[in-house]
């Protein structure tokens, strides 16, 4: 039988325990300092609910030490206190179990109210606590996309794109459309709403609006291949004139965002540099949710439409061209891509001798250059 630690060794844990706890000091809890409106109240539902939960906690663990003092073996009291005779009591029995019950019912109505009021396919009602959207305001969408293994926004309304980089002006309300090129990734910018997940031929949303000027990075929340690691984009959100100013910017660029760059934009790679497309093909993102980027592919909307009608009569059986999805000949992918994913960093091992990357000025060819 192993020897029970030393009363040293116990104390020398307990006065080293705060000391080992400092580095967390400079941890950064964006969940707990959002800059976004619906960021604000899931922390505030977070912190309401520890706040109720601990209601039970503090004052169990406070009698667990009372009663350890109270009635230890060598407390005298406790042979005049302590009555052996004794088994109920109706009283006591009432606040054991009413306590907890109304602590659930709190919970359970907080969780049923917040569940509907921060669903994320909900629109937003507000720019914050003070402020009520105008019905009349059109948000702002821009089309996600996650791919293996960087991210691509599209902004149908400004006619561009990037890679990697995802601006917002601040109080106005965004509409993220969210989908997949290969397989299922989770989008998530913590101080700005909750996550979400990606999934190819689906079609996901998110509401949420920027409250103050704010820079900070987004990732992929959900494990999907050798890339995961990297598959992070900057976030920033800015006034209406610094994002004016970052459109201009991004207009620049002369390179389209069309489904050739896609095509070849989509190939799997690490620590891809971000990247401007001043112009980005109508339909683009229709096409990626529904599988048809690729020449002669035929859309799922299009097959499911058949299927609500009965299908297409005995000819179609016959009819497989532009069916295939999956490997070879896939939808995005060739079959030589298949789990390879190539480095495109400018600082890789293997790249081409390339300058630095610049997260302010790349064009849309920097971020698949490396691929040809």
């Amino acid at each position: 039988m192993a020897n029970p630690p030393s009363p040293n060794r116990i104390r020398l844990l307990r006065w080293s325990a705060p000391i080992l706890a400092a580095p967390l000091a400079g941890c950064n809890w964006v969940v707990m300092n959002p800059s976004g409106d619906i960021a604000v109240q899931q922390r505030d539902l977070i912190l309401i609910s520890v706040a109720l939960m601990l209601l039970i906690v503090i004052p169990v663990m406070a009698m667990v030490v009372w009663f350890a003092v109270r009635y230890r073996a060598t407390n005298e009291a406790t042979e005049k206190d302590y009555d052996p005779d004794w088994d109920h009591s109706t009283k006591l029995e009432l606040l054991i179990w009413s306590a907890p019950l109304l602590i659930i019912i709190a919970l359970g109505a907080l969780t049923w109210v917040s569940t509907h009021k921060l669903d994320p396919y909900r629109p937003l009602d507000r720019i914050d606590a003070k402020t009520a959207i105008d019905p009349k305001v059109k948000p702002l969408t821009v089309q996600v996309v996650a791919l293996d293994w960087k991210w691509l926004f599209i902004y149908p309304d400004l006619g561009i794109a990037t890679v990697n980089e995802l601006a917002l002006p601040t109080n106005v309300p965004v509409r993220f459309d969210i989908t997949a090129s290969t397989v299922m990734n989770s989008f998530y910018v913590p101080e700005l709403a909750g996550q979400i997940y990606a999934m190819p031929g689906m079609k996901t949303q998110l509401h949420a609006v920027a409250n103050k000027p704010a820079k900070s990075v987004g990732f992929s929340a959900n494990y999907s291949g050798a890339g995961f690691t990297h598959m992070r984009f900057g976030y920033q959100s800015l006034d209406q004139a610094g994002f004016d100013a970052w459109v201009a910017k991004v207009k620049s660029s002369q390179t389209v965002l069309d489904r050739t760059v896609y095509q070849t934009l989509a190939k799997p790679s690490e620590k891809a540099p971000v990247a401007y497309f001043g112009t980005s093909e109508a339909n683009l993102f229709d096409a990626v949710v529904n599988l048809c980027v690729k020449p002669g592919q035929r859309c799922m909307k299009d097959l499911m439409h058949i299927d609500q009608m009965g299908g297409a009569g005995k000819e179609s059986a016959h009819d497989t061209k532009g069916l295939q999805y999956d490997f070879p000949n896939s939808h995005v992918i060739d079959q030589e891509d298949r789990n390879k994913g190539q480095e495109t960093a400018p600082d890789a091992p293997g790249a081409s001798d390339a300058p630095a990357a610049d997260h302010s000025s790349h064009s849309g060819a920097d971020a698949h250059a490396q691929h040809r």
